[in-house]
């Protein structure tokens, strides 16, 4: 490619402070300019009020703001309980009441529907899309219940995408999902825009916010083969006329579609500034992350509470040896990057609040102290990671096969496939 220039889950909680906070930017001795974070996917009214002025519900951005602040947030979920356990709002102060949506049509003909929940509560009503949550809201106020509907439901929750700047000179968008936890980025100098892990929902998002930078996106770029969401990079770069880019080991993995190929320590360059490629496998063999004017995207190569599943590939049978290489790259091929390097992972669990500045970053040296995947021996290390893996992200195998081209996915069946949490972390006791 013409400018790309040569040169030379759950969470893994076993940390040494297993509650350390990370809200401290006093160890990275830079001032890195925040914004707080932007909703772009509907209006916000008073109060979280629909636009429509409808008192009985909520939008999913207004139920953010208060999960974002740690206000206490009761759910009645109306949903069945499969649907339930798939895939459900987490948040530090959130709890849930489940309540089937036929319980409520049966216990409205007896005129019971306040016996099936706490008449001192208040509840934010969830259903799949908005419909039948709205009808439980109705029922409940009517019968003097403190309650809102969640507005299109956990459909609706899924379409919120926040961005927030993370650093400037060059710029770099923070995106967050916070339905599954995905981050994506934009870094813009000079101009131009690399767009990185970009998700196919929200192609739109990313061009209108570059453009609102005076900027164009010139790069598309994935960190790898995406296991727990259908990726942007064609649809965004075909928008906008840009280079898609992925890794080189994509290649061996049967990639099936045209882009450029990037590979350990090559450059791109983007307007003034010089992104870095780092080969940091261990997730899959083809990830890389990527080094940003003191700002390192790690991808899923390093997380801020833990690992990332070194099974997505090629299942447990090859798991200890993904895992051998995930610590060569957290103890040597990151080794280089000082302490003060901001990482900014591609995932956070669903739920998971940003530290003080509204953005999820944590400093090298601030995750090299805490996290025990830097101070284990290798054999400890692998072991406990491979005994620590959970349940893989929900049709992983679709959503990889789409990701490489090898199947086509509708709007519709990108989006509904890639539902729920992203389970790219281990999950450790």
């Amino acid at each position: 490619m013409g400018d790309v220039l040569n040169s030379a889950g759950d969470l893994d909680v076993n940390t040494k402070t297993a509650s350390a906070a990370i809200d401290d930017r006093s160890m990275t001795g830079r001032d890195r300019p925040r914004s707080r974070p932007q909703f772009k996917a509907v209006d916000r009214v008073q109060e979280g009020m629909t636009q429509d002025g409808n008192d009985q519900a909520i939008t999913p951005e207004a139920l953010w703001e208060r999960l974002e602040a740690g206000e206490p947030v009761e759910l009645l979920d109306v949903r069945n309980r499969e649907e339930i356990n798939a895939w459900q709002i987490d948040g530090e102060r959130v709890s849930t009441t489940e309540v089937p949506y036929m319980r409520f049509l049966s216990a409205r003909v007896n005129d019971e529907v306040a016996s099936l929940v706490d008449p001192e509560q208040s509840y934010v009503v969830v259903c799949p899309r908005g419909e039948e949550s709205a009808e439980v809201t109705a029922d409940l106020r009517a019968a003097g219940i403190d309650a809102q509907n969640l507005a299109g439901g956990m459909e609706g929750w899924a379409r919120v995408y926040l961005s927030t700047t993370i650093a400037e000179d060059p710029t770099v968008l923070q995106y967050h999902r916070p339905a599954s936890g995905c981050l994506a980025y934009a870094v813009v100098s000079g101009g131009d825009a690399l767009v990185v892990d970009p998700l196919r929902a929200f192609v739109d998002r990313y061009a209108a916010d570059v453009a609102a930078l005076d900027a164009e996106i010139t790069h598309v770029l994935d960190t790898h083969v995406h296991a727990d969401h259908v990726s942007g990079v064609r649809e965004l770069a075909a928008a906008t006329n840009a280079t898609p880019i992925v890794p080189a080991g994509a290649t061996d993995r049967g990639l099936a579609f045209e882009a450029d190929t990037i590979g350990d320590r090559e450059t791109i360059a983007i307007g003034d500034a010089d992104v870095e490629v780092l080969a940091t496998p261990g997730h899959t063999t083809d990830a890389v992350s990527l080094v940003v004017d003191g700002t390192l995207l790690s991808g899923d190569s390093l997380f801020l509470d833990g690992v990332p599943r070194p099974d997505l590939q090629f299942g447990t049978a090859a798991a200890e040896e993904l895992a051998g290489e995930l610590y060569d790259t957290l103890t040597d091929r990151l080794a280089s990057l000082p302490d003060d390097t901001v990482v900014a992972p591609g995932h956070v669990p669903p739920g998971r609040r940003p530290d003080a500045d509204g953005v999820y970053t944590a400093p090298l040296g601030e995750l090299r102290d805490r996290l025990a995947a830097f101070s284990e021996e290798r054999t400890a290390f692998v072991n406990r990671i491979v005994d620590s893996i959970g349940e893989p992200p929900a049709n992983h195998e679709r959503i990889v096969a789409a990701n490489l081209g090898q199947e086509s996915l509708t709007d519709e069946d990108a989006f509904e496939v890639e539902l729920g949490p992203n389970n790219c972390a281990v999950a450790v006791d």
